[in-house]
């Protein structure tokens, strides 16, 4: 622009206007004047739609992925003001400054509502999101950060407030139980706490009653509560369905049930008895 040719006729490229004494630009080496080069050359301005003249500032200041502004037309579609030397972002084509980008599209923390900012640590579980800050248990307020934590009612509460007051403690020794468990007539119980009250062997997994509440094993229960058989001595429990005969304060196993001479088995069968002895009918003749 405004250099010196010594021609003859020194003129628009396009209009063949004389450019002597004018300002004039170069483009391939050849000089058109203002008029000219703006019409063909010049950008339009994506606000206005107007040639973005020479005195205008030029790309890349004003200029944006292959778009372009007039500098007073480059500003915010919200709140009008100018973006020329601020930040910017753009949705659907649409220039925004920073705080009316965030007010309107950034991802907000379900704890305090605010936006998160570039550069801000996010935590999220099951579709929430969180600041750093506002990431707390619901019961002491205090920052959960990288440490465990147990969900309960679409809140997050820290595992030692959890425990304190949510989380299921042993009948016997009235501990936490963090893991497994044995859950009998409705009472939590660890599975190592849950013992035989007369042998202390652990019952999970094993046959087992009560007596006043409190569990036994099928050994002991047979040992110290349960009738005794008359001919085997041994207890009757009825665990695994175990029949037996009751007659006069007696007590019998069905297959312990026979007859004490030939030893057939009575039941559902008539018999005699003779002091202690029970017989068949045809042994009693």
């Amino acid at each position: 622009m405004d250099q010196e040719h010594h021609t003859g006729h020194f003129a628009c490229r396009s209009c063949d206007v004389s450019l002597t004494g004018q300002r004039y630009i170069l483009r391939d080496e050849e000089p058109h004047c203002l008029a000219c080069y703006e019409a063909k050359y010049a950008n339009t301005c994506e606000q206005c739609k107007e040639k973005i003249g020479c005195d205008s500032k030029s790309p890349p200041d004003l200029s944006f992925k292959e778009r372009h502004w007039h500098e007073k037309c480059f500003k915010c579609s919200t709140c009008s003001t100018s973006l020329a030397d601020r930040p910017f972002a753009t949705k659907e084509d649409q220039l925004y400054c920073s705080d009316c980008y965030d007010e309107r599209f950034a991802a907000r923390c379900d704890g305090c509502q605010g936006v998160f900012k570039a550069g801000m640590r996010k935590y999220e579980y099951r579709g929430q999101q969180w600041h750093e800050e506002c990431f707390v248990c619901v019961e002491c307020k205090q920052p959960i950060g990288a440490k465990s934590f147990i969900p309960r009612e679409n809140q997050v509460v820290c595992v030692p407030c959890y425990e304190a007051k949510y989380a299921q403690r042993c009948t016997k020794c009235t501990e936490v139980i963090r893991r497994g468990g044995v859950t009998y007539k409705g009472n939590p119980w660890h599975k190592e706490c849950f013992t035989c009250t007369s042998c202390g062997k652990q019952l999970a997994g094993l046959k087992f009653t009560s007596k006043d509440e409190q569990p036994y094993c099928a050994d002991c229960y047979g040992e110290l509560f349960a009738k005794k058989c008359t001919k085997c001595s041994k207890p009757i429990t009825g665990f695994g369905g175990c029949k037996f005969i009751s007659f006069e304060d007696r007590h019998w196993h069905s297959e312990c049930f026979a007859c004490s001479k030939c030893n057939c088995n009575l039941v559902g069968r008539g018999f005699l008895t003779n002091e202690d002895q029970i017989m068949c009918s045809d042994c009693g003749r």
